[in-house]
């Protein structure tokens, strides 16, 4: 129910309205997640053999370093607006060491970083460049996605900075 009221309403509501949907009382879905991030974060996780699997697929499929690490960060972008409004608690919870989205949003970051090191040793990304770094333009991409003043081609044309940022 929560992943339902998330896709149709953003992640910014109440907790209360959550646990209407669900027809449950408000302290029950508290005991089981103490907080949005604990709820976000068992919803991302449920969906993870998504993820999981894009990934498999982009190593099996794909030869090109550079190829690889262009559709591993698409397929996280996806994943960044699961639900309306998710850029931001990820981007908060990766350096709060607390959150329960930290271990989640680290996930991310680490193969993100192991595609960028491929890239590297191939001499097609910048040996400057950090995983973290490529996870938050992901995030402030999906973020411009769901603004207001965007419109179709502004998610592209952001990607497209983003890489020529990255790319030698």
């Amino acid at each position: 129910m929560a992943e339902q009221y998330f896709t149709e309403h953003g992640v910014s509501d109440s907790m209360n309205a959550v646990a209407k949907l669900a027809g449950v009382g408000p302290g029950t879905l508290y005991r089981h997640f103490p907080n949005r991030d604990a709820l976000l974060a068992a919803l991302l996780q449920a969906r993870s053999d998504e993820l999981k699997a894009r990934r498999d697929a982009i190593r099996r499929e794909v030869h090109d370093s550079t190829a690889v690490l262009a559709q591993w960060l698409k397929a996280l972008g996806h994943r960044a607006t699961a639900f309306n409004g998710l850029p931001e608690p990820l981007r908060l919870a990766l350096n709060e060491g607390s959150s329960p989205l930290a271990l989640t949003c680290q996930g991310y970051v680490t193969i993100s970083e192991e595609f960028l090191s491929a890239a590297q040793r191939d001499g097609s990304a910048r040996p400057t460049e950090r995983g973290k770094d490529l996870f938050l333009n992901v995030l402030a991409i999906a973020w411009v996605r769901e603004a207001a003043l965007a419109d179709e081609m502004s998610g592209g044309a952001l990607e497209n900075i983003m890489r020529a940022g990255w790319a030698t």
